[in-house]
C-alpha cells in the first residue's frame, strides 16, 4: 500500500485515492499537451540553433539585474537540478550564448552571464518565438479559457515550489 507523507512529517499508509474518468481525462488532456507544445515549440526554434531549455535560460539571463543570476536562482527559475542547468550552460558557453564568472566573496558561487551574442540571439529569436506560441497555444483559447488556465494553475505553481524550496 502507498504511504502518505502528512504535512506535519508523519506517514500513513491508506489506499490510493484513485482518479475518477473526469480527473484521468483532464490529467492526461494536460500531460499530452504539455508534451506536444514544448516538442512543437522546440521544432520551431531548430532553426535558430536553439532549444527551449536554451531559450527559456536566454529570456531569464535577459530580464535579470546586469543579465546576470547566481547558477543556483537560475536552476531554480529554470526547473532544473543544478547539474542539468551545468551541462546546459556548458554547451551554451561553447555556442557563445552565455559565460561563467565567479561570485565575489563566494568562492563557490558562480553566475551565468548573457554575453553580447546571447543577448543578439534572444532579440532575434524572440519576434519568432512568440508567433509559434501564439499559433500553437494562446489563440487557441478565448481570454476566459486563459483566465481560467492561469487562475487553476497558479496554486499548483505555488504548492509545487514550496514542495521543492523544502527539498
Amino acid at each position: 500500500m502507498p504511504t502518505e507523507h502528512l504535512a506535519d512529517g508523519a506517514t500513513r499508509t491508506s489506499p490510493p485515492r484513485w482518479l475518477t474518468d473526469d480527473e484521468q481525462r483532464a490529467w492526461r488532456a494536460y500531460i499530452r499537451l504539455a508534451q506536444l507544445l514544448m516538442r512543437q515549440l522546440d521544432r520551431d526554434l531548430h532553426p535558430f540553433g536553439l532549444s527551449m531549455h536554451d531559450y527559456e535560460i536566454l529570456v531569464e539571463l535577459s530580464e535579470a539585474p546586469s543579465r546576470r543570476l547566481r547558477m543556483t536562482e537560475l536552476a531554480d527559475r529554470t526547473a532544473q537540478s543544478r547539474s542539468r542547468l551545468s551541462h546546459q550552460i556548458n554547451r551554451m558557453e561553447a555556442k557563445g550564448l552565455v559565460s561563467r564568472e565567479g561570485c565575489e566573496g563566494d568562492k563557490r558561487g558562480t553566475f551565468a552571464v548573457l554575453t553580447p551574442r546571447g543577448a543578439e540571439t534572444i532579440t532575434a529569436v524572440a519576434p519568432s518565438h512568440v508567433t509559434s506560441v501564439r499559433q500553437h497555444f494562446v489563440d487557441q483559447l478565448g481570454p476566459r479559457d486563459l483566465n481560467a488556465l492561469t487562475d487553476a494553475y497558479e496554486p499548483v505553481l505555488h504548492r509545487l515550489r514550496e514542495s521543492r524550496e523544502r527539498d
